[in-house]
């Protein structure tokens, strides 16, 4: 385990040791930094999978809800449009079916 820590870690040993020093330093810094980046999303991807979850489920609701509202809005307009004739006003004021006899 030592050997494999020096073969990275030790700047006399890995394969970097024919740059000079301060662009071996510089590609060190690179490195660690990317790892870093690495192993910091793979465990934030780890702890924050409950609340991906979470935000998927809450999107795929909004999706469900919106369709379920525009549909039934959709069956009341379609309701709307079926009624008979004298269930609409008339504008002008003139009699419907029943009202001419008076009921």
């Amino acid at each position: 385990m030592l050997s494999v820590y020096r073969s990275i870690m030790d700047p006399a040993v890995n394969p970097l040791r024919h740059l000079p020093p301060v662009q071996r330093f510089q590609m060190m810094t690179v490195l660690a930094m990317m790892w870093t980046a690495i192993f910091c999303a793979a465990t934030g991807a780890w702890f924050w999978y409950g609340e991906l979850i979470v935000g998927h489920v809450l999107i795929a609701m909004g999706f469900v809800v919106t369709g379920l509202t525009f549909h039934r809005a959709n069956r009341r307009q379609a309701a709307r449009d079926r009624r008979i004739y004298r269930d609409h006003p008339a504008p002008d004021g003139t009699s419907r079916f029943d009202d001419v006899w008076g009921a």
